[in-house]
């Protein structure tokens, strides 16, 4: 904290007005993101979309009373202002960061700084990860590292703080000595080199000698030395700049000689397992590993990076080989929701560069739920290339794409409307407001949206415009898990098996048309579904796929057909059914499905009556026999396989008779999710993979091998203290022993939350922390007892998910996983993401 009087001098500003001395705990450069108007000194910045000074008004109104300007004010506009104090500058911005360059100066915590092209917000945050439990760490937000987002982060530094991890990146000559000046780190990492923010350069090699300008008073630098590039410009720079002060490099090859020579790389079932030998002195040529859980070689190098951080600091082996393995995913990732008029909406507005959205346009394009698909594109900054050239790529990959409507925002991409002639539909705005103002002017209906914007457009307004409005308690699906996990169990099957992936039930609770998307894009062979409703909304949805329905009703025979689904035929009365429709509409070699019964006692055709089924079939040319299968009772359950062998051996017996009679051939198919493991012989034409496909197996080695796909999560809406004595929730059942500080979580069993877990039976994670329900269960809400805790209102709660299994909550509400999934209600917003 300081006085604005102390500001004053520290930035060398004059007193364009002068009130009441102010102490300042809050710097503002934004302001939207006002939140402590008394202590919070505004910084009027100009840039190219907007002048700081022309929200002054309105910051006034709202309680601020603390600015600095570089723009004289008139003497009379001033007097509008009573009572406030008013810095005059050379240059906002550059005052700005000489504050908080002093502000660095008050505090001797050790910090990292990290620059490069990719990769400095992952290390920056994998670092957090891995250190967070031995220091109390500040660090940058999100990728807050420019010229106004490195002040922002420093200035959060204080007393408190025992580590700082702060990542600069520059666009231009010239930038990095301002960050330098404010980061000052004690230990510095330099992250992969590539093509980004190249504009501002003349070479690689400048972008490169400008980057270590962040290393000029540190200790240490930590660089992959297999970069010819980067190891010749660090050379120099430790050689003529930092040649007389005890600056230290510490290296990492796959090459050559280095700190941390990497000896070995090994990727099994989604792991990398990386051996190296430490050539540090006293430690020369020892053997060092660690384990990651990813496969990716960005995931790789950044890993690496990291772990000569933590040998560095001089963390024990088996620390950081525990640590590394516990590594998580950051979230830079695009987002898949649900949208107003139904329409679907794909948030990647991350950032916007040609590479990054030609991967956004490829999941796009695996968007099959709607006819049409637009892209909201905002300019693409510090490509490299001149702006004929890049919207020319772009508009390019839109029409390879096949995007119906583009809509452009900036005055860059403005520039360039005749490179989109060739798009069906296209509209261009200035800027994001501009956008904003007509809005309700476009049409939005029935199309797959994909927002795609640099930082600085703020397109998450947009994504609020679009998207449809619900409450607070969300369900995400990861699809990349999915993915993970169709390959886990695809890697397990003989050659030429196929799979069906069913998608009944909402496909357990994660979706419809959103996952039938996802599997069809990665070829599965065949869709099942409960209900013949829930195959025409795949039809409709775009889906091609063959789509079996498990339950075929005489009153949907019109819409089976209608949309070409392929009905399960379990009994002769349905057998029949259909076949008297069939013939009616002259329909011939219809494809179904029949279902044997060989031990499950619940639908199908009993082994006695295979004699008269094939004789049926064998007399009329109305089905054409796609498959016949049957259902495991206990493929899962090692006592129960005895069982499982006989159940096949009776399904193999009827196949071939019913093959026999039939005379041609058809796809068998018995096993289910844990039968592609546990037996293997089973898997005979095709496979039936359910829950496993959404992260959940009964074996405990396969369940290791799969991802988390469903995390359950909403947030707190209050939180009261409650005395001794009292109780909490209906029917008084909530009895608080001692005082208690009670939350509650916006989720009741109308959201598919079970009654079973209430009264301390279910708990649900915060912060790290598993808290135990107090009281019965709700309609729409449920209460947690917090006591003890540093919650806050608004925290996220995970109902289940990553830290707290699907497994364990269906465990204390004493059903199964399948029921729990499938029991979320639809009112409970689905967000579907992919990294």
């Amino acid at each position: 904290m300081y006085s604005i009087s102390e500001i004053a001098q520290t930035i060398k500003a004059s007193w364009a007005q002068q009130n009441e001395e102010t102490i300042i705990e809050h710097i503002l450069t934004d302001s939207r993101k006002l939140l402590f108007p008394a202590s919070s000194l505004f910084f009027a910045l100009s840039g190219p979309r907007r002048n700081g000074i022309l929200f002054i008004e309105e910051l006034f109104q709202k309680g601020v009373r603390n600015f600095v300007i570089d723009e004289k004010i008139d003497t009379e506009k001033l007097l509008h202002f009573a009572g406030a104090n008013f810095l005059l500058v050379k240059d906002a911005l550059q005052s700005l960061q000489l504050l908080v360059a002093f502000h660095r100066n008050q505090f001797g915590l050790p910090v990292i700084g990290i620059t490069g092209s990719n990769g400095k917000t992952i290390v920056k945050e994998w670092l957090y990860q891995l250190l967070q439990n031995n220091y109390n760490i500040v660090r940058s937000p999100k990728s807050y590292n420019s010229q106004i987002g490195v002040p922002l982060s420093v200035w959060q530094i204080n007393a408190g703080h025992q580590l700082g991890i702060f990542e600069a990146g520059i666009s231009h000559p010239d930038e990095m000595e301002r960050l330098e000046k404010m980061i000052m780190p004690c230990i510095g990492v330099l992250t992969n080199i590539g093509e980004a923010h190249s504009e501002g350069f003349l070479n690689i090699r400048q972008k490169i000698n400008e980057k270590l300008k962040l290393f000029l008073h540190s200790g240490v630098l930590i660089f992959n030395a297999d970069d010819p590039d980067v190891n010749n410009a660090v050379a120099t720079f430790a050689g003529n700049v930092r040649s007389a002060d005890g600056f230290q490099l510490f290296s990492w090859s796959r090459n050559t000689m280095a700190t941390l020579q990497i000896t070995s790389i090994e990727k099994r079932n989604g792991f990398t397992v990386i051996t190296a030998a430490d050539h540090r002195e006293k430690l020369y040529n020892m053997p060092v590993k660690i384990t990651i859980p990813f496969t990716d070689e960005a995931a790789i190098e950044n890993a690496i990076n990291c772990w000569c951080v933590l040998l560095y600091l001089k963390l024990e082996n088996i620390f950081i080989e525990e640590k590394m393995l516990q590594l998580r995913s950051v979230e830079m990732r695009l987002e898949l929701k649900k949208g107003i008029n139904n329409c679907s909406v794909i948030n990647d507005s991350y950032s916007a560069d040609i590479n990054s959205l030609t991967i956004a346009l490829d999941f796009l394009v695996q968007q099959q739920q709607h006819p049409n698909r637009t892209l909201i594109l905002s300019d693409i900054l510090q490509s490299g290339k001149s702006g004929d050239e890049l919207y020319t790529a772009v508009a390019a990959i839109l029409a390879q794409k096949k995007v119906n409507r583009f809509i452009g925002i900036g005055p860059e991409i403005s520039k360039q409307q005749d490179a989109f002639k060739n798009i069906q539909q296209t509209i261009f705005f200035s800027s994001t407001a501009e956008f904003k103002q007509q809005f309700y002017t476009l049409p939005f209906n029935n199309e797959t949206i994909l927002l795609k914007g640099a930082r600085v457009f703020e397109f998450e307004q947009l994504s609020h415009l679009l998207e449809e409005k619900v409450h607070q308690t969300v369900m995400e699906i990861n699809l990349n898990a999915i993915t993970h996990n169709l390959k886990q169990y695809q890697q397990l099957l003989n050659p030429g098996v196929r799979v069906m992936a069913m998608v009944k039930a909402f496909s357990y609770g994660s979706g419809s048309f959103e996952i039938a998307n996802l599997l069809q894009f990665h070829k599965v062979d065949y869709l099942a579904v409960a209900y013949t409703d829930e195959g025409v909304e795949l039809r409709k949805a775009g889906i091609t796929l063959p789509i079996m329905v498990m339950n075929a009703e005489d009153v949907t025979y019109n819409l089976m057909v209608q949309y070409n689904l392929e009905p399960e035929l379990f009994s002769f009365s349905i057998l029949m059914g259909f076949q008297q429709y069939l013939q009616q509409a002259g329909i011939t070699h219809y494809p179904v499905h029949i279902k044997l019964d060989t031990g499950m006692h619940r639908l199908g055709f009993e082994a006695t009556d295979v004699i008269r089924l094939s004789q049926v079939l064998q007399s009329t040319p109305t089905f054409k026999v796609q498959s016949v299968f049957s259902h495991l009772v206990g493929s899962d359950t090692e006592s129960l396989d005895e069982f499982t062998q006989t159940q096949a051996d009776l399904f193999l017996q009827s196949c071939s008779a019913l093959q026999k009679i039939t005379g041609y051939p058809f796809l068998r198919h018995i096993g289910n999710t844990s039968a592609i493991h546990r037996h293997k012989k089973l898997q005979l034409d095709m496979v039936r993979l359910g829950i496993g496909l959404y992260g959940i197996d009964n074996s405990p080695a396969m369940q290791q091998q799969l991802k988390n796909v469903t995390t359950l999560k909403t947030t707190i809406s209050q939180i009261k203290k409650v005395n001794a004595g009292e109780t909490v929730g209906y029917s008084r059942k909530g009895i608080v022993t001692k005082d208690s500080v009670i939350a509650t979580v916006r989720i009741g069993y109308a959201d598919g939350y079970p009654r079973a877990l209430s009264n301390g039976n279910g708990k649900m994670w915060v912060n790290g922390s598993l808290l135990p329900v107090i009281g019965v269960v709700c309609m729409d809400m449920t209460m947690l007892d917090i006591t003890g805790t540093n919650i806050e209102e608004g925290d996220e709660v995970i109902v289940f998910g990553e830290p707290l299994s699907v497994h364990e909550v269906a465990a204390w509400a004493h059903t199964i996983s399948y029921e729990i999934l499938t029991g979320i209600s639809q009112r409970v917003k689905r967000v579907y993401f992919e990294e």
